[in-house]
Formats: C-alpha cells, sequence, structure tokens
C-alpha cells in the first residue's frame, strides 16, 4: 500500500476530509506524520524540524513577534466512522467522521496557512504533534517542551482545540485521586466477622453529593469547577466480606489554584480517608491581557470564554506564553461515534486566522 499524502493546495474542507481518512489513532500517528512533513517540507520559507511524530515548520523572518500555532494530529479510536461523509444537521452542511471535530479540521485550517502565509507580519512556528489523546507521559507536545523548548518559543500561543469557532482563554486544572477504604474480609455468611470496606465508601459519596463546586472569575473569565467520582471498585468475590473499596476522583480546579492547592483542597475534603493523589496537571491563566491576545481577540470579534476542560495551552503557560483555545467544532461532539464539524466553522476559522496574521 502506497504511503499517504497531502495536497495541501485544497481547500481546508477538503484538507480536513485527506486528514481524516488517514488512520492515526494514538500510537499509529507515524504514517500521518510522515505526510505532514513531506507536505511542509516542499515550501522553502519554512524551516522544518521533526522530534518523534511531532513535525515543526518555523518561518524566520526577523519579524519581532512570534506567534505559535499547534494541534495534535492522533484521535481517539475509530468505530465505524471513517472515511468521511458530507452530511446536514440542522440543514446545514458538515462533516461526519472521526477526527472532524477532534481537532483534524483545526489542523487542515494550519495546514492550509502554514503554506500559504509566506510572508505573515509576525514570524510564525507551527506544531503539528502526537499522542494527545493518551498517558502524559507520551504526550509530544510535553517531549517537545522538555527536549526541545526553542522551538516552542513565543510571544503568544494558540492551540486548534475545538472551540465552535470562538476564542476560549486558558483552561482548568485537573486532577485525580483515589479515596480508599478499608476493612476485614470475612465469610459473607458470617459478616459480622469482618468489615465491609464497600460500605465505608457511602461516606466518600455522601461528601461528594453534598459538594457545591465553585464559580470563579479569573482574569475577567469565570471558570467553573467540578469534583466528581469517575470510577469506582472493590471486591474480591460473590461470597467474600471485601476489605478494600477505591473511589477514583476527578477535581476540575480554577487556574487561580496550583496542583499543590488543588491537592491540599482535596485531602482536607475527605480528611480521614486514605487520600492518593494518581494524576494532576495545573490550568491555565487566560493572559488575555497580552498585546497580541488582545489584538487576536479584536480580530476575530468574538467575546473570550473560559475554557472548562484541560488543554495543552496549560504548557505554554508553563513556558510564559499566554495562550488560546481556537478552532472548528463543537467540543461536546469530540470523541462521539456522530463526530462532525459544520463547514462553514473550518471556513470562518481561516478567514479569521488568515486575516489576523495577515495584519498581526
Amino acid at each position: 500500500m502506497a504511503a499517504p499524502s497531502l495536497d495541501l493546495s485544497a481547500t481546508a474542507v477538503d484538507l480536513t476530509r485527506q486528514l481524516c481518512d488517514i488512520d492515526s489513532v494514538s500510537d499509529n500517528e507515524g504514517p500521518l506524520a510522515d505526510a505532514i512533513e513531506a507536505a511542509v517540507r516542499a515550501h522553502p520559507h519554512l524551516d522544518v524540524s521533526r522530534v518523534g511524530d511531532t513535525v515543526v515548520a518555523r518561518t524566520h523572518l526577523g519579524r519581532d513577534r512570534r506567534v505559535v500555532i499547534a494541534g495534535h494530529i492522533d484521535t481517539v479510536p475509530i468505530n465505524g466512522n471513517v472515511p468521511v461523509r458530507d452530511v446536514e444537521v440542522d440543514g446545514e452542511p458538515h462533516l461526519w467522521g472521526r477526527g472532524t471535530v477532534d481537532m483534524k479540521a483545526g489542523v487542515a485550517v494550519q495546514l492550509k496557512l502554514a503554506v500559504e502565509l509566506a510572508e505573515p507580519d509576525v514570524d510564525l512556528t507551527w506544531i503539528w504533534y502526537d499522542h494527545e489523546e493518551v498517558g502524559e507521559d507520551r504526550n509530544g507536545l510535553r517531549l517537545l517542551a522538555a527536549a526541545h523548548p526553542e522551538l516552542m518559543e513565543g510571544d503568544f500561543a494558540i492551540l486548534g482545540e475545538p472551540s465552535n469557532g470562538h476564542i476560549e482563554g486558558g483552561c482548568n486544572g485537573t486532577l485525580r485521586a483515589e479515596i480508599r477504604t478499608r476493612g476485614v474480609r470475612a465469610h459473607s455468611a458470617r459478616s459480622w466477622v469482618g468489615h465491609n470496606a464497600i460500605h465505608d465508601a457511602a461516606e466518600v459519596l455522601q461528601v461528594l453529593q453534598s459538594y457545591r463546586p465553585r464559580s470563579i472569575e479569573v482574569e475577567g473569565l469565570t471558570f467553573r469547577e467540578g469534583l466528581n467520582a469517575v470510577m469506582i471498585s472493590g471486591g474480591v468475590a460473590g461470597n467474600v466480606i471485601p476489605d478494600e473499596c477505591v473511589v477514583q476522583v476527578n477535581y476540575r480546579f480554577a487556574p487561580s489554584r496550583s496542583v499543590q492547592e488543588a491537592t491540599e483542597h482535596v485531602v482536607d475534603l475527605f480528611e480521614g480517608f486514605d487520600v492518593r493523589v494518581v494524576d494532576a496537571a495545573a490550568g491555565a491563566r487566560p493572559g488575555l491581557d497580552a498585546p497580541l491576545a488582545q489584538e487576536f481577540i479584536d480580530a476575530v470579534g468574538a467575546t473570550p470564554q473560559p475554557k472548562y476542560g484541560w488543554t495543552d495551552v496549560a504548557r505554554f503557560s508553563a513556558l510564559g506564553i499566554p495562550a488560546v483555545n481556537f478552532g472548528p467544532g463543537d467540543p461536546t461532539k469530540a470523541h462521539a461515534d456522530d463526530e462532525s464539524v459544520p463547514v462553514a466553522q473550518i471556513v470562518a476559522t481561516e478567514e479569521s486566522l488568515r486575516t489576523w496574521l495577515s495584519r498581526a
């Protein structure tokens, strides 16, 4: 079978089709990364680097400001939703299929502009990275920041996460903790001899049931927090009183909190229980007061909104680079089997970025 290739002279809509029809489920990004690298290397105004399956393309025009624009190229597993189809949703043309929302439509716009904007008013760094949909340890942007932070340097960054074509500033942080209860095993026919750890989990669930999450304003945007049980496990056998139960809790916290403060909050809530934080990532403050951010907001002409989920804008924030989320597609359709993106949003996102980058 021939290696996949990309025609970057196509429209952003047609390029979305091309990208989505190349399988790039996490761990299989290589062929798509190869196709992207080959396509952008054909354009001499771009200095192209490859780090694993992450492709970086930069201009070196001597501008006094640099904008970084990034998007991930992997998807969650396919479930009968490839190849892409043209459909209508509420009378509006959409592209339907895996990756249309998260986030190959955004990547298509980026690739289109990367090769066409040879003389932008700012220097540009384009990053297309792998392994966003899986564990933190394999995230291509994290690995790039660790190995080659100079390739991510800039004055402002845009991440092409689906945002319905609106600007979403910053992002909430996220923390996962295991709340463990302990008991004593016994035969269920003589349960009074033991102690049931699963029953004790009722206290954990009661804390969650009565918890009232906060809405916190950070730099003019109101972030909604959330604390929820996302998984529960316990039990030994059908006739054994369980000696352990684990409730996994996910805390989404406003970017005004540090990971340490978020951890302390969860530990305090579950005082008396065995609490173990298994994963955490800091959020990102909106950074909308940065000059380039203000210019971008004015160009798009929409009121910025907060990003409730965690995104890789936090990686730019950790490097001191203000960053926003901006891409076509409804984020509630990300990962859905009926994932689809409005054609009009692809076109509008391209027009907004092209216009702004030509005069930034």
